[in-house]
């Protein structure tokens, strides 16, 4: 028929149409891709890459192969260019619309981030770090901080003295305190320690107070320049084997020590110099026989100037040597003793020696030298010696400490015709931390008393051992023990110490 011909080419001819449109898209597909960008502009919404990357990947419903393969497998060459860098980096471009601007890349959420999003806490400052557990907090007085401790122990001690033993049992309470400044510039601090005895069995008149107070003021005038003003106050009673002690005495006297300082230290370059003024002053108090007598020791009293100039360079910044010259007069209230003996005195001194600072493990000073003390009084002869100094802290391992000590000094006599003898002293500490809240303490000395006239030499030899084991922050439980003799002449005294307490301290 006709008009079911004529429809039937209609149709034909629309078929062969839309096939030829079909062929010309599915042609055309692989160069849209290329040019045209499937994101939209920068303020519109951003699609998914997932749906992005699956509509240019869609397999070709008669081969089951997609358009970027058919066109990779075309022209091989082109592969790599009809790759989106973008996909292998993670980063997408950011197009302002002027075609003179190169894109900028901005981050896609829906990638994974190349490096970690927290990095990790850094290391605190030397001081930040927090505290140690059993350090306590301290009580603040405006820019101060003030630490106080107060110890109370149950002492026993047994004397053994040429032969005759003795003992007494005590209470004793030791105060300590450390008040430091917390300054911007300059810093102040003040260190004290009072100890305070009661008998509670024996001995009523054989007891040991002492008190030390100590301040250091520091000025930091200019970078190379620091100035340091120092005072203190200390009260000791003499022992009994004390070479000027008062013979058969029930109550030794006791000592009051006051002393004050300015010393400079400058840098320059690689020298460093030291300049410091001492002063010093010595009160005793009588002595008291066992039948009540008093026995007056003023003219004992005296004061004492003492200056020093010290030289060092810098070879490196842990070892520094050094030279250093001192010279000092020693004026007694009384022109003459109760012997009839002008004792003032003028010294004269020279050491060289390095400082030494390999950072927390090892650090101090050691020097030798030569040291005169000439006296007014013909009658008294000049005493000289070979001088040895020095201090030093170290740390063998975390958790113990060595401190070690070294003195020479020349001390003056009582005795008719004496002038005086050189005493050598060598001290040793050990603190180690059996475990966090438990320490453990040896301590030691040695004192050798060098007499230069015919008087034999005396040798004081001093051991101890201590533990404290800490409660709780502010609650200490201490024990101690303790041997002392002193052997030289004609006389052999030795002594044992032992006593437990609690600390409190803030």
């Amino acid at each position: 028929m006709t008009i079911t011909t004529k429809t039937g080419r209609t149709r034909d001819r629309r078929r062969a149409a839309v096939g030829l449109l079909l062929a010309c898209s599915a042609l055309a597909s692989p160069a849209i891709a290329q040019t045209a960008s499937p994101f939209p502009p920068r303020n519109g919404s951003l699609p998914s890459l997932t749906n992005t990357a699956s509509s240019a990947t869609a397999a070709h419903p008669a081969t089951g192969t997609s358009a970027q393969q058919r066109a990779n497998a075309s022209d091989p060459a082109s592969a790599t260019d009809q790759a989106d860098p973008n996909m292998a980096t993670g980063s997408l471009p950011a197009n302002t619309g002027r075609p003179d601007e190169e894109p900028r890349y901005e981050e896609d959420l829906n990638q994974p981030y190349e490096q970690p999003l927290d990095p990790g806490a850094e290391p605190l400052e030397a001081q930040e770090q927090p505290r140690e557990p059993g350090d306590p907090t301290g009580i603040r007085l405006g820019s101060f901080l003030l630490r106080p401790s107060v110890n109370n122990s149950i002492e026993t001690e047994r004397t053994r003295s040429n032969g005759a033993s003795t003992r007494r049992d005590y209470l004793s309470t030791a105060i300590r305190g450390t008040l430091s400044s917390d300054w911007s510039r300059h810093s102040l601090t003040v260190t004290g320690e009072g100890i305070f005895e009661r008998n509670v069995h024996g001995g009523q008149d054989d007891v040991q107070p002492e008190a030390q107070v100590d301040a250091d003021l520091r000025l930091d005038l200019a970078d190379d320049t620091v100035a340091h003003i120092t005072g203190g106050y200390r009260f000791s009673r003499e022992d009994d084997y004390d070479p000027n002690a008062v013979g058969g005495a029930a109550t030794q006297p006791g000592v009051h020590e006051l002393n004050g300082g300015l010393s400079v230290e400058r840098d320059f370059g690689k020298i460093r110099g030291t300049a410091a003024v001492d002063l010093s002053r010595a009160i005793y108090t009588d002595a008291e026989l066992s039948d009540g007598t008093a026995i007056s020791m003023k003219d004992r009293n005296r004061t004492g100037i003492d200056g020093r100039l010290r030289l060092g360079y810098e070879l490196s910044p842990a070892l520094i040597p050094f030279v250093e010259v001192a010279t000092g007069h020693t004026f007694y209230d009384l022109k003459r003793d109760s012997s009839g003996y002008a004792r003032s005195s003028q010294s004269y001194a020279a050491r060289t020696g390095v400082e030494f600072d390999l950072g927390e493990k090892l650090r101090g000073e050691i020097g030798a030298g030569y040291e005169l003390v000439d006296y007014e009084d013909s009658r008294l002869k000049s005493v000289d010696a070979i001088t040895f100094n020095g201090n030093a802290i170290w740390s063998p391992q975390r958790g113990t400490d060595v401190d070690l000590g070294l003195r020479t000094t020349v001390q003056d006599s009582t005795a008719p015709g004496q002038s005086g003898w050189v005493e050598y002293q060598l001290t040793a500490a050990v603190a180690h931390e059996l475990r966090d809240n438990v320490v453990a303490r040896l301590t030691g000395s040695t004192t050798l008393r060098d007499f230069p006239s015919g008087q034999s030499d005396e040798t004081v030899w001093v051991a101890g051992a201590g533990l404290s084991w800490a409660i709780n922050r502010y609650l200490d439980l201490t024990g101690d023990v303790e041997y002392e003799r002193a052997e030289g002449g004609s006389s052999d005294n030795r002594i044992v110490r032992a006593g437990v307490g609690l600390t409190v301290k803030r």
